[in-house]
């Protein structure tokens, strides 16, 4: 089993930290936006020096799940003193409306520039076992229901077939003069996935979303992962 998931399963907690998450992630091949964790402003200010501006940055805690509500993220900070305005104002949010979570600072990201966004999840079936799942992301997977599902283990031929089979293929293909997706990119983040759940059955979901899109290329942006 991934050194991550083994030290999550001996904590005893089921929900991994987007860093632990991500890193699983990117343990697997796939590429995905380079996260550190910042303990103290000084550092969020530093690690973002050191990362390249513009940054994001989320509250770390293992008790908060939706981040946005906690008003623990804050997009498009373009210099330190961004930095240290949104490092203060994230924890005076998180500490007002939870203030029993255990906060392990925030995490830093770059910005990714903008791509088509794919969504890309599994979950466990009670019936069939892992399933996993391809598809639009932000109103494509949230109003029309858009994607497509295959059991895992998948080969190349059922990952190419996932992509195909959404509605919204069109846009995949450089619709109204928009850049194409670079569809082996998808396909490979597809059975890089199905290969991670074969390998480690303890994973109940995955959700990648989202998945930037690029004419030569695809990178995960943020990365959920829960054990059984």
């Amino acid at each position: 089993m991934n050194s991550t998931l083994q030290d999550v399963k001996k904590q005893g907690r089921v929900l991994l930290t987007e860093i632990e998450a991500k890193q699983v992630i990117k343990d697997a091949g796939i590429k995905i936006v380079e996260t550190r964790l910042a303990k103290s402003q000084k550092e969020a200010v530093d690690i973002s020096v050191e990362t390249g501006f513009p940054v994001v940055l989320k509250i770390a805690s293992p008790d908060i799940t939706h981040k946005t509500d906690a008003g623990g993220v804050k997009v498009g900070l373009k210099n330190a003193a961004e930095v240290k305005k949104a490092y203060a104002e994230i924890m005076a949010s998180v500490r007002r409306k939870y203030p029993e979570a255990k906060i392990d600072g925030v995490s830093v990201q770059s910005m990714a520039r903008p791509g088509i966004e794919i969504i890309i999840g599994m979950f466990k079936d009670a019936q069939f076992g892992p399933v996993i799942m391809f598809g639009l992301g932000g109103i494509f997977v949230e109003v029309l229901k858009d994607v497509s599902f295959r059991l895992i283990p998948i080969l190349k031929r059922d990952a190419d077939e996932m992509i195909k089979e959404i509605k919204g293929y069109s846009l995949l293909n450089g619709y109204r003069g928009q850049a194409p997706a670079h569809i082996p990119s998808l396909v490979d983040v597809l059975l890089k996935v199905s290969a991670l759940v074969e390998k480690t059955p303890d994973i109940k979901e995955i959700d990648l979303n989202p998945v930037f899109a690029y004419k030569d290329s695809a990178l995960a942006v943020d990365a959920r992962i829960v054990l059984e």
